[in-house]
């Protein structure tokens, strides 16, 4: 778990807090998940809104933070914890009342998030291209530089080389011009096969661990918004996964959390279209259904 260690937070003031602290992006899908579960426990937690877009997350207090500059982190009683499905674990442990990970499948649950984790960059990747837009994701040089000079560069007291998979993703934005179709296909594709890993688990349960909401709907679900708002057809591909995901974004204290401002959805659903007019949406390009 990247609890990190006193020599990783140059940023020492948090190390004093206490209580539950979480710093955040609205649109971070990282966050989002970890908002829906504070919620769902009841957890009394602070804000800490980090403006992802101004690139507040590189500038030297967060990083002294977070030395990933990556959204959200935790501070809880003045542990500062990285990684949100490690926030979330912890949480669990802390306080579980009510239970998000089902009393022995602990293990499994830790397993599947991480399978969850493993997507993390195909989810980002679909989202530059038919979330956000046109240059989305594109860092300057200045603010590459300024992202690999900030921050400890440890965590639990070893270098971490995580931070130039970060680097290395927006290098190759640059240098591509943007998400290839290569890219696209790699990624849904990607996608495609764990949604079909969720139908088949959803063939005898109403959830993904059981029959109770856990923290693997949350996660999921959280992808499954993202994805739908980049066109990918959850429903018309898998039918089950389709229903589940349904069933919760009725749910206000799911939904809330992935809404986006009007101008953004009306700029979105434009770009969509021009996009499938030049063959170029997500289901075109990826082979997907498109009905």
């Amino acid at each position: 778990m990247p609890q990190l260690l006193e020599s990783d937070v140059q940023t020492k003031e948090v190390l004093d807090w206490k209580g539950v602290h979480l710093f955040h992006f609205m649109g971070s899908s990282c966050s989002q998940k970890t908002r829906i579960f504070l919620n769902l426990k009841g957890i009394d937690w602070k804000s800490h809104h980090v403006d992802v877009p101004a690139h507040e997350n590189y500038g030297e207090r967060y990083m002294g933070i977070n030395p990933r500059g990556l959204v959200p982190a935790l501070i809880h009683d003045g542990s500062v914890i990285i990684e949100s499905n490690d926030i979330l674990e912890h949480l669990e442990t802390c306080f579980p009342d009510p239970p998000l990970i089902p009393v022995g499948l602990e293990q499994l649950a830790h397993d599947l998030l991480a399978q969850e984790d493993d997507l993390h960059l195909d989810l980002r990747a679909l989202s530059m291209r038919y979330v956000f837009g046109p240059g989305a994701g594109k860092r300057s040089k200045d603010v590459l530089n300024q992202y690999q000079t900030s921050g400890s560069g440890t965590v639990q007291g070893e270098s971490d080389s995580h931070k130039q998979v970060e680097l290395e993703f927006f290098q190759d934005l640059v240098a591509n011009d943007g998400i290839t179709d290569a890219q696209v296909r790699q990624s849904a594709g990607r996608f495609k096969t764990a949604f079909n890993q969720l139908e088949a688990r959803l063939e005898t349960t109403d959830y993904l661990l059981g029959d109770s909401l856990s923290v693997l709907d949350i996660a999921w679900y959280i992808y499954g918004a993202r994805l739908r708002d980049g066109g990918y057809p959850i429903a018309a591909e898998h039918p089950r996964v389709g229903a589940w995901f349904a069933k919760l974004d009725a749910r206000p204290e799911f939904n809330r959390e992935v809404q986006a401002p009007p101008p953004l959805v009306a700029a979105r659903e434009a770009m969509h279209a021009d996009q499938a007019q030049k063959g170029q949406s997500l289901a075109q390009v990826a082979g997907l259904r498109t009905t």
